[in-house]
């Protein structure tokens, strides 16, 4: 079952179960996936569902850090509940020691040795950990590999 045969079962039975704000939430994300089908003319793969979700969790933690800085306890909390749903159609998320046997097979695979490879070690590492770790993970674990 693809990513999106699977938002529309879910949605089918957040439907029947009366879980509005799952509803909601659920409803933006194939919003969003219709528009991009819409704008490309064609069905998206899982990959490029994941990047939507990838997107729309940034923008909500995004969102997240502004109504922090301003006090919006309310709206901090729906943004972080609105996370939760969305995260649910996430692969399983990388453990530290996953992300780092990743990033140290890839730097040497490309033969990175300083800060100056950051580029290509960071290019062919984002591929293999798509929707499975932020990028700034991501960023932080290859600086500690290429000192």
């Amino acid at each position: 079952m693809s990513l999106s045969e699977r938002l529309s079962d879910d949605m089918k039975q957040l439907m029947k179960s009366g879980d509005k704000f799952a509803l909601t939430v659920v409803r933006m994300i194939r919003s969003a996936i219709k528009n991009v089908e819409i704008d490309s003319r064609k069905t998206l793969s899982d990959d490029e569902v994941l990047d939507i979700l990838s997107r729309e969790i940034k923008q909500r933690r995004d969102a997240l850090q502004e109504f922090e800085k301003a006090g919006r306890d309310d709206l901090a909390d729906q943004a972080k509940a609105e996370i939760d749903v969305i995260q649910r159609y996430m692969p399983q998320p990388l453990t530290d020691e996953e992300l780092n046997a990743i990033v140290e097979e890839t730097v040497r695979e490309v033969g990175a040795t300083s800060k100056s490879d950051m580029g290509k070690v960071m290019s062919a590492i984002m591929p293999k950990v798509k929707g499975r770790v932020d990028g700034k993970q991501v960023n932080a674990a290859v600086q500690r590999f290429l000192v």
